[in-house]
């Protein structure tokens, strides 16, 4: 089943997640390659696709996994939570509507 896994960040997160950007993906581009990943992206905190120092308000991933709890454990193990990054993070299950 497919889960959205929806972040938002602590205020002035851009430095940490430079930081722990590089392990943040590493572990998205392993779902991928298992075609477990739907999408994922951050939020700009302002109306650009290119923040710059505004940075970012939080991120959001919908990927395959056999459970909540799965999905859930997943998201409690990203770098992003570990460095402080996250100021909470939202799993739920997610229904693909479209495109089909």
């Amino acid at each position: 089943m497919l889960y959205a896994i929806i972040a938002q960040d602590v205020e002035n997160s851009l430095q940490n997640r430079l930081i722990a950007r590089p392990k943040h993906l590493e572990r998205l581009s392993a779902l991928q390659d298992q075609g477990r990943l739907i999408l994922a992206g951050p939020h700009p905190s302002i109306d650009s696709e290119e923040p710059g120092e505004a940075g970012f308000s939080g991120s959001l991933v919908v990927a395959e996994f056999d459970s909540l709890e799965e999905a859930k454990a997943w998201a409690d193990a990203d770098p992003y939570v570990a460095h402080g990054i996250y100021a909470n993070v939202v799993v739920k299950p997610f229904k693909k509507v479209f495109p089909k």
